[in-house]
């Protein structure tokens, strides 16, 4: 069974964290910092989830969320959202553009590891 993540975020440091993480959880990570070519990078790695940063540059996760969504190919693709604004307003923004689950920075790593596994789980039931 494929276990593939696709990592959109730009800040090195959480990166390395959550592709390490990953990759020690028997979970293959390919990675990407930048939110203008993102919906193509992820329409052409066809990864199981993806874990998506709110603020990148070129393009927010909130438009590559809606991007995503208004794709056939793409619309039950698994998406985690990350934010360092973890206000409702960009919990509801999020929820509306059909986000599968949200999660506020700072982060522990048994949380990650938790949503990822859910979501995997969720997505590939039959």
């Amino acid at each position: 069974m494929s276990r593939r993540v696709m990592l959109v975020e730009d800040e090195p440091n959480i990166t390395e964290a959550i592709r390490f993480l990953l990759i020690r959880d028997g979970w293959e990570v390919e990675t990407h910092a930048d939110g203008t070519d993102a919906v193509e990078v992820i329409s052409s790695a066809k990864p199981d989830l993806v874990i998506l940063d709110v603020m990148l540059p070129g393009k927010s996760g909130m438009e590559i969320l809606t991007e995503l969504r208004a794709r056939d190919d793409l619309q039950g693709l698994p998406v985690l959202m990350l934010t360092a604004r973890g206000q409702s307003r960009d919990r509801d923004l999020a929820e509306k553009a059909g986000v599968s689950r949200f999660m506020t920075k700072p982060f522990s790593n048994s949380e990650v590891l938790t949503a990822v596994r859910d979501l995997h789980a969720q997505a590939t039931q039959t």
